[in-house]
Order: C-alpha cells, then structure tokens, then sequence
C-alpha cells in the first residue's frame, strides 16, 4: 500500500457507535475538528444514529457517514440488516481510501479493525477509553477481541491507567499501546462568571451521569456527615440518568441540601461557583469532568480510579472509592483551608494547560499516525 498517498497523512476516518451527548463523542469532534484545521481531510463514519455532535461536524465541513448498523432483538432479519451495514463499511472505506481509520469504543474496534483490513487501509488504530476489560467477557468476546488486536496497528489509550490495563488483561504488546491524553479546547480554560447560587452555605459540585458507577450516593452519604459535623454545604448534582430518583431518595431521607440539576453543557458557571468540585466515581477511565475543573482552576476531590489520579497527583485530592468518610474529610479540608484550595486549584490548571490543550492533543494523534503509516510504507 506504499503508493496511496504514501507518506504524508492527508485522509483519516473516525469511527465512532453515534454522536450523542458523550465524552468519547465530544473528543472525536474535537480531533476531527482539529485534524481539518490542519489541512487532512476527514471523514467521520457512524455505526448506529447521529446526534448533537453531528450538526457540529457538519457545519465545519466534515462528511459524516451513516452506516446503518441495527441493535435489537437476535434473529434473521436483525443479522441481515448489519451483514449489510458491515458490506457498506466496507465498500465505503474502499471508496474513501483513508489512510488511517481510528475507532473509537469497543464496537468499532471490533466491527472497524476487519473491515478496515477487508478495505486494505494501510493504518488502523484503535482505542481504550474506559477499563471495560475489566467486565466479564463471554468466550467469543474475548476471541474476538483477541484477533482485533492481532489485526490492529496501534491501541490509544486515554491514561497510563488504561494502557496498563489494556496490556495486562488483553494481552496487547507493549510496543502497540501508546497513552495520549483526553483533549480540551480553548474555551475550557476561560475564566468564566461564577452563575449565581440561591445560598449560604459552601458550594459542591458533582458533574457526572447519574449512575451506579459514579458514586453520588457515597457523596450524598458524605453530604449527611458534612451536616453532623456542623459543616453543611449546598450540593449541586449535575447530569441526569437512572439513579436520579433513587439518589433523590436517599438525600430527602438524609435531609442535606443536594440539588438536582439535570442534563447540561453550559456549566463554565457553576464549575466558576464552586468551592469544591468532586467526582465519586467507583470507575473511571479519564474523566472530562475532571479535566474541565482543573482548566477552570477550581479545587478538585475525585476518588482514586482509572485514570483519575494521573490527573490529580500533587494537584488535588485523591480518596478511596466507595468510602463517604474519605469524601467528607477531603472536602472539608479544602473548605476549612482556602489557602490549600486555591493552591491546588491553581496547580491544577498550569498543569491542565501544558497537558490536556486540544492542540498538543492533536499534535500527539498526528506523530502516531505519521510514524504508524511510515513503518507500513516501508514494509
């Protein structure tokens, strides 16, 4: 495959499951985005649906590809319709003639990697972005994941965290894991107005779905020890999902004052208000939110999960997971020490700013993929 634009990169394909509301979903926009200001041409392919993220894409120029991948009950006609869509994929990567395909999540991966070989694209790229190897795995699974990774050039993985995980538990070789970092753009780093907040008392904020995994109980568990120890606050939960009621629930019963917020994408503000902004997760692979605090300076407790303490290691506070006291004394550290807390804070965002720019991001994706289709051509 030397003689298809061989050398420099000029065409990449990003594969995603869909473009709605997510982390991965948001940082394939931000390097597909960056990748066109670069002068490549990118094409972004779509297993499943569209979504927000789509109209983004497509206002800057870039093509978005539905491939009409189907989820549903098992049987004949589901297995046709995404025979079909994986004939499509194929036929379109043949057209497209990326020099690079780059799936995003476990699906792409594990549909992308064989018709991209299929496709002959010289470069295919896959990536690591929660510790999913960590779930039980059916036989077949764990087959097929196997010749994935056999197939692949290279493995991404967003933190040291996961790529340790990903050669542990999946067997990837060393040499084809590299760690590159979640990006932020520009915008994460303008010190916003603090959006105004109906109290007296110390601010917390939680940015994250609300799901098992994230841990808000143990933070509402905290909220109540907070209130003992006559050190109340106002908790601000942001986000939405299928433990909202259940954890409405618990903090009526513990009668703390934590505020349900809902689903947003403007809280530049009341990251701005907070005194503390805490992530309770029991699993984590790099957390946006986390990063998105740190840009904004605010001090951060986050347990200590997945990639999480490679974020905040001498530049926040780090807990146990599931363990409402460590949170409780975290935060009420950095409320009874504001010197701490603004020293954390502003530590927090230099490093963020060296780090976690969308440009050094881009910057990293580009190396790799220079130096992966450069290895190829010379085969």
């Amino acid at each position: 495959m030397a003689s298809r634009d061989e050398g420099k990169i000029r065409r990449v394909a990003l594969l995603i499951g869909h473009l709605g509301l997510g982390g991965a979903q948001r940082q394939l926009c931000l390097l597909a985005e960056r990748l066109r200001d670069r002068g490549i041409e990118v094409h972004v392919l779509v297993l499943s649906r569209g979504g927000p993220h789509e109209e983004d894409l497509r206002a800057t120029g870039i093509d978005v590809h539905h491939l009409g991948f189907s989820r549903g009950s098992r049987g004949p006609a589901l297995l046709v319709r995404n025979l079909v869509a994986f004939a499509r994929m194929v036929a379109l990567l043949k057209e497209l003639r990326p020099q690079v395909l780059h799936g995003f999540l476990w699906e792409c991966y594990l549909l992308g990697t064989p018709a991209a070989r299929l496709a002959q694209v010289p470069v295919i790229v896959t990536a690591r972005r929660t510790q999913g190897y960590l779930r039980p795995k059916k036989p077949w699974t764990s087959a097929a994941e196997r010749m994935v990774n056999a197939m692949s050039d290279h493995v991404v993985a967003n933190s040291a965290a996961i790529a340790d995980g990903t050669r542990a538990v999946e067997g990837v070789p060393a040499h084809k894991v590299s760690v590159i970092y979640n990006g932020l753009p520009p915008s994460a780093f303008h010190l916003a107005e603090p959006e105004p907040v109906d109290t007296a008392l110390p601010v917390v904020v939680c940015v994250a779905r609300l799901s098992e995994n994230k841990g808000q109980r143990f933070l509402i568990e905290a909220a109540a020890l907070l209130a003992r120890r006559n050190r109340p606050c106002t908790f601000l939960l942001v986000g939405d999902g299928p433990e909202r009621e259940r954890l409405r629930a618990q903090a009526d019963a513990a009668g703390v004052d934590v505020r349900f917020l809902g689903f947003r994408q403007d809280t530049d503000g009341l990251l701005a208000r907070a005194d503390v902004v805490v992530l309770p997760s029991t699993a984590e692979g790099l957390s946006n939110a986390v990063m998105e605090a740190m840009a904004a300076g605010r001090p951060v407790v986050a347990t200590a999960v997945g990639g999480t303490p490679e974020l905040l290691e001498d530049r926040g506070v780090l807990v146990a997971p599931s363990s409402p006291q460590a949170l409780a004394d975290a935060i009420g550290r950095l409320l009874d020490d504001p010197v701490l807390a603004a020293s954390v804070g502003a530590a927090a965002r230099a490093w963020a700013w060296q780090n976690l720019d969308v440009e050094t991001v881009t910057d990293a994706h580009l190396d790799l993929y220079q130096r992966l289709l450069a290895a190829r051509c010379a085969r």
